[in-house]
């Protein structure tokens, strides 16, 4: 009984390899041809276009167009070609599969699957690359072994043929255990003990003898590592992996990647990469933790706290500097205000420059904040503050006072004689002073402004006060003071003080006039007209038109009638180059 069972299944199997009914992937209205695949090993299954058709050789009726062939064969390399099908056209492929891959040990847990032999089981994908065998290969028929062993684990299972699905789910399949599918059933199962697969050696990936077929599924793997694992903002660091038996292999924030491979990488953040590799066998992950130090490091120092700044006038006597000196690590940008941009590190000297502008004491605060960032979104700051003392001060004073003149001089035979020498006195203290308070003051100008008593005609006292200014400004530049900063005026007789206004010069004046000065007021009067003022510029300080009363010459300057040329070069200490004639131009004011 047993010889005619196994003759008839024989011839069954023989008679079933030779007519194979060709699958038609052309509607009837369309161009068609056919295409007959030739494969190695028998058992191979064939996908056109990504659409399961059937295991072993056979010949397929197409549209007329391009067409992607694909044979798997578990433990087998796949293969996959490119044709072009004509239409009324009969083509031919040969393909030819490699075996790969080591022997897969146990534990193993078996699925069975019943109905439908001639479809195509997919496990943990609905790509033909997640193809582990057909239907036929796994029915455990009660003769021969028809196996699909399996690692324990929770299985995601597709059958399909023809690019329909004839049934999906889960499987659990624990280790000896034995798990049948009914595909006619909508997918039940039944588990039966299985103890075999606990203690079964290594098998080999695909075995098939006359009727029989083993597939045993790999368990997939994945190790990844990295070159390093704390980083500054901006480092970065290599990724290596490895993954077996995989058929999808992908790190998070990177996408899909090859099996097996290296990358660089350069987070911004704190950041695990996980590896994942998916197969037929299940699925596998190794996750990397990069810890990424996103805070700069900076410093910000000066060399000093405090600088001191001192100005008189329009000019900086005083001018002290610090050195700002600054360093950042793990930045990629750095600005220092109120200096702008600038590098990660370096120095620059800053100097006191307040921002006051008026006169006064000066005590200010400069406050420099370097800031840092990265592009990981860390910034730091910090700040030095410099402190700026000192004050700005007006232009040195100078001292004002009109210069009177004895009657009548200078006169035109003697234009260089004529101030006294308590006169000369005041001019020398006006130049001492203007010479110191120039250096401060650049725009500073002296203004002469010579006048003459109301004596004598109009045109003589216009010459005649033009006389004093000039011998003003040489004793000036005789004194040091630069011509170019000495300007002259005369007006005659044209601007006299009023009698109230030489009263009330006397009542102020702290030096009270003689007896002889108030008793002859006209003289009096007349003598105060007898000067030239000095007007400081661009301030407008005019000088006071004091009368000098308490000089030892005041009675020679101050007298009605011209006093002789050798009493004034006597009270000017000054010798005249010419002589001229007692009582000539004895009129002359």
């Amino acid at each position: 009984m047993q010889t005619r069972t196994l003759a008839l299944v024989a011839l069954f199997l023989s008679a079933g390899s030779l007519v194979c009914a060709a699958p038609v992937f052309a509607q009837s209205s369309e161009p068609a041809g056919k295409l007959k695949v030739c494969v190695c090993p028998k058992q191979a299954y064939v996908f056109v276009d990504g659409k399961a058709i059937r295991d072993g050789t056979q010949t397929v009726t197409l549209a007329a167009s391009d067409h992607k062939v694909s044979v798997y064969n578990y433990g087998y390399q796949p293969a996959t070609r490119s044709v072009h099908v004509d239409a009324g056209k009969k083509q031919y492929l040969n393909i030819a599969l490699q075996p790969s891959g080591d022997k897969v040990s146990g534990p193993f847990a078996e699925i069975e699957f019943k109905g439908h032999p001639r479809a195509a089981v997919l496990l943990n994908g609905d790509k033909p690359a997640y193809f582990v065998g057909h239907v036929d290969e796994f029915d455990n028929e009660w003769i021969w072994h028809q196996r699909l062993l399996v690692g324990p684990g929770k299985y995601q299972v597709t059958v399909t043929r023809e690019g329909n699905t004839i049934w999906s789910g889960p499987i659990t399949a624990m280790a000896g255990q034995h798990v049948t599918v009914y595909l006619n059933q909508n997918g039940e199962t039944k588990t039966q003990s299985w103890k075999e697969g606990v203690n079964m050696g290594p098998q080999p990936r695909f075995r098939a003898g006359l009727a029989s077929a083993t597939v045993a599924v790999a368990p997939v793997t994945a190790q990844m590592s990295a070159q390093l694992h704390n980083l500054a903002c901006g480092q970065s660091t290599s990724l290596n992996w490895n993954s077996m038996n995989a058929v999808d292999t992908s790190i998070s924030g990177i996408g899909s990647v090859a099996a097996t491979g290296d990358r660089t990488v350069s987070p911004k953040q704190n950041t695990n990469y996980v590896l994942t590799a998916k197969g037929p066998g299940g699925e596998a992950t190794q996750t990397i933790t990069i810890e990424v130090n996103s805070e700069p490091t900076s410093t910000l120092v000066l060399s000093q706290p405090e600088v001191r700044y001192h100005k008189i006038g329009d000019k900086v006597v005083e001018d002290d500097s610090a050195t700002l000196s600054w360093s950042s690590s793990n930045a990629s940008l750095a600005s220092l205000e109120p200096l702008g941009d600038t590098s990660m590190n370096g120095s620059h000297t800053v100097t006191a420059t307040p921002k006051q502008t008026s006169t006064g004491p000066i005590n200010e605060d400069i406050t420099y904040t370097f800031t840092t960032s990265n592009a990981c979104g860390g910034s730091a700051t910090k700040t030095a503050t410099l402190r700026v003392v000192g004050s700005i001060d007006p232009a040195p004073p100078v001292t004002l006072a009109s210069v009177f003149y004895p009657t009548a001089f200078p006169t035109r035979l003697h234009p260089k004689v004529g101030l006294v020498s308590s006169e000369k006195e005041v001019l020398e203290k006006l130049a001492k002073d203007f010479n110191h308070h120039k250096q401060y003051d650049g725009e500073g100008l002296l203004v002469i402004v010579g006048h003459a008593d109301v004596r004598g005609s109009k045109a003589y006292n216009q010459a005649l006060s033009e006389r004093r200014v000039a011998v003003i400004k040489d004793f000036l530049v005789s004194q040091g003071v630069p011509s170019d900063k000495i300007q002259t005026c005369a007006v005659g007789k044209e601007q006299q003080l009023d009698e109230q206004k030489v009263e009330s010069l006397q009542s102020q004046d702290p030096q009270k006039p003689e007896g002889w000065e108030t008793r002859h007021e006209k003289t009096t009067w007349l003598a105060y007209n007898r000067r030239a003022d000095v007007i400081l510029k661009p301030q407008g300080e005019v000088s006071d038109e004091a009368y000098p009363n308490d000089v030892a010459d005041v009675r020679i300057l101050w007298e009605r009638p011209r006093p002789s040329l050798r009493t004034v070069e006597k009270a000017s200490a000054t010798p005249a180059a010419t002589t001229e004639q007692a009582g000539v131009g004895a009129s002359s004011m």
